[in-house]
């Protein structure tokens, strides 16, 4: 599999190589690999062909099969599936492909390259995102930052100081999260101790906005629970317990109250029916721009 990858992706630059006019995205593309060096000077060194290769690929991790979609060779995960048809999910890891144990290979093939736009598309954004989730990534250190209700906090270490104390007005530039830590505390102490403060944070935030919409929905929730999970920002259960991931304490007010409100409204229409979406409406009429934002944003990685 890694000499036929290596193959097409040869043949596919000597293609372009050869083509005396190739089309605007090819001319893109080889302006950004192979631009020739200057007329003076010290020859240009061949580029590896590792460096040709890397930005030409999307790997999954698990991948079991390619194609050449376009300029790039996608190695996907492949899986038969108790399903009626083929399906495709992009993710953080790349491009899966599931199909019904009766649609022979080539047809999988075929469905594969005849979403060649829609597949590219999806992994050039989940690529960007997780560089933009990379580098939203914390030093933890004197001095570092992290977002707190969507503005930046930053951390001063003083060992003096008996617990943790944030400083500074609302809304106001340079507040500053005091930290009863030395200066030489190792990155995961204050770690530890800016997620323990977070998240008393978000207990307290939380609570206060789910007593808010749930007047104003005529719903009663029972207890809250905070939660870490990968993917979900929040659940309702009908015995009134509700789940909040403590990271949306990341986030701007109105994002956070866009998940407390989906959540509550849940109490009334347990669904994602017309009726539902105009449950979170009633609340929360730019619901829909919120939710584009919690779909958006890169947080750091924990």
């Amino acid at each position: 599999a890694m000499h036929r990858l290596l193959q097409l992706t040869l043949d596919f630059f000597d293609s372009v190589a050869a083509d005396p006019a190739p089309s605007a995205r090819a001319k893109e593309h080889t302006a950004q690999r192979t631009a020739e060096p200057p007329a003076a000077g010290p020859t240009t060194p061949a580029p590896r062909l590792d460096e040709l290769l890397q930005p030409a690929a999307f790997r999954h991790p698990r991948a079991n099969r390619e194609a050449l979609l376009g300029n790039s060779v996608v190695a996907f995960e492949f899986k038969r599936a108790r399903r009626r048809n083929i399906g495709f999910m992009v993710g953080p890891e790349g491009l899966t492909v599931s199909a019904p144990r009766w649609v022979p290979l080539y047809e999988v093939d075929a469905a594969v390259r005849s979403k060649t736009p829609w597949i590219l598309r999806k992994l050039g954004d989940a690529h960007e995102r997780q560089r933009r989730i990379e580098s939203a990534r914390i030093e933890w250190r004197d001095g570092c930052t992290f977002p707190f209700l969507g503005e930046p906090l930053a951390v001063l270490l003083d060992a003096r100081e008996p617990g943790t104390r944030l400083e500074g007005e609302e809304g106001a530039p340079g507040r500053r999260l005091r930290v009863g830590l030395p200066q030489h505390a190792q990155p995961s102490q204050i770690r530890d101790t800016v997620q323990a403060w977070l998240m008393r944070e978000a207990q307290r935030l939380f609570t206060g906005r789910l007593d808010h919409f749930a007047q104003r929905l005529g719903v009663r929730w029972r207890k809250l629970v905070l939660s870490n999970a990968g993917t979900r920002w929040g659940t309702a259960h009908s015995d009134g317990v509700i789940r909040l991931n403590w990271r949306l304490i990341h986030f701007r007010l109105p994002v956070i109250d866009y998940v407390v409100a989906h959540e509550l409204s849940h109490l009334r229409v347990m669904d994602h029916s017309p009726r539902f979406w105009e449950t979170v409406a009633s609340v929360v009429p730019d619901y829909a721009q919120l939710r584009g934002q919690l779909k958006d944003e890169a947080l750091p990685p924990w």
